[in-house]
């Protein structure tokens, strides 16, 4: 059983000894929090794979401090992607670059490509500037959770999801609850243009009037594994309906402008999109806390970051298919 540790900077020293040692460390990003591993390190991270119960083919993510250290894991960087690094990085997105050729195929699920991204959480970057001192390089660190399963979005969460799976030399810091409370956008940037492979906070919008370009939608471009890429992922023990007609003893989410229906347990009530995605998560674990059979939710509408929480609840909805694959 791991130990916890709240976010001191004697936790961030113990945190970075860990990760260098060849030990997990459960961690806060501004997303979700998550489980870390030194990335030149193998063993480690088949330890990290077998404790999240993941498909050895399925990649990671490498977290990084520092731009610089871009060229140790990536080549051949588009121009647009170092423009899309220095302007949300720190933040919660992931860039899709061609791999370095000495870089892990253990990483990337033997895949040409590999994930990377500067997290915005200061305990996070911390432990990561720290690791980098001492001579590590990147931390893979995909969400504190069994594979399939809902994102940690706290400390608690870690602990009651895998706590029971890590080791006595491993660590989970608590840095309290996450700022956005869902994954980053992750951003293909293997090509001439841009595509969203997964929707979050830094959104479609954003990236387009940034760039002033319109992002790639092409299909017939080359298909990989990403973080997030099941049809069914985020999922609750508890089935979840995206519907508004919950009934006696259901659980239900949705913004607070929708009434609770007759008999529901409220378990959510954000004011906006923002909000549902910060809750969105922790509203979920209630439900499977309350022992709740069936959560309803009533998805948010429009883009930007509502794109991010559909995806999520469609993903989460569809667990029976994930049973079965």
């Amino acid at each position: 059983m791991a130990s916890t540790l709240v976010s001191t900077p004697s936790a961030v020293s113990k945190a970075a000894k860990a990760l260098f040692d060849g030990h997990l460390v459960a961690f806060p990003t501004e997303t979700v929090y998550g489980l870390g591993v030194d990335a030149g390190n193998r063993n480690s991270t088949k330890k990290m794979y077998s404790i999240k119960a993941r498909p050895a083919n399925h990649p990671v993510i490498v977290h990084i401090s520092n731009i610089s250290l871009l060229r140790i894991w990536t080549e051949n960087i588009p121009r647009y992607a170092n423009l899309l690094a220095n302007k949300y990085w720190p933040g919660p997105m992931t860039l899709i670059l061609p791999k370095a050729s000495d870089c892990g195929d253990y990483l990337t699920g033997g895949q040409a490509n590999i994930g990377i991204r500067i997290p915005r959480n200061p305990v996070a970057l911390a432990i990561l500037s720290e690791f980098e001192k001492m001579g590590g390089m990147g931390v893979a660190a995909p969400s504190a959770n069994i594979f399939g399963s809902i994102s940690p979005t706290s400390a608690y969460d870690v602990e009651l999801e895998i706590g029971n799976r890590l080791g006595k030399m491993d660590l989970i810091v608590d840095g309290g609850r996450c700022e956005i409370g869902i994954e980053s956008t992750i951003i293909d940037c293997s090509n001439l243009e841009p595509r969203i492979l997964r929707y979050g906070a830094i959104t479609e919008e954003m990236i387009e009037e940034f760039l002033q370009i319109k992002l790639s939608s092409n299909k017939s471009v080359e298909n990989f594994r990403h973080s997030g890429s099941f049809e069914s992922h985020y999922s609750p023990n508890a089935e979840l309906i995206l519907s508004s007609e919950a009934r006696n003893g259901d659980g239900f989410i949705a913004l607070s402008s929708y009434p609770t229906p007759a008999g529901a347990i409220r378990l959510s009530s954000p004011a906006n999109s923002k909000e549902y995605a910060h809750n969105l998560y922790s509203s979920l674990r209630l439900g499977d806390t309350y022992g709740l059979k069936r959560i309803y939710a009533i998805p948010p509408d429009g883009d930007g970051i509502a794109a991010a929480i559909n995806d999520r609840l469609n993903r989460a909805s569809a667990k029976e298919k994930f049973k079965s694959s």
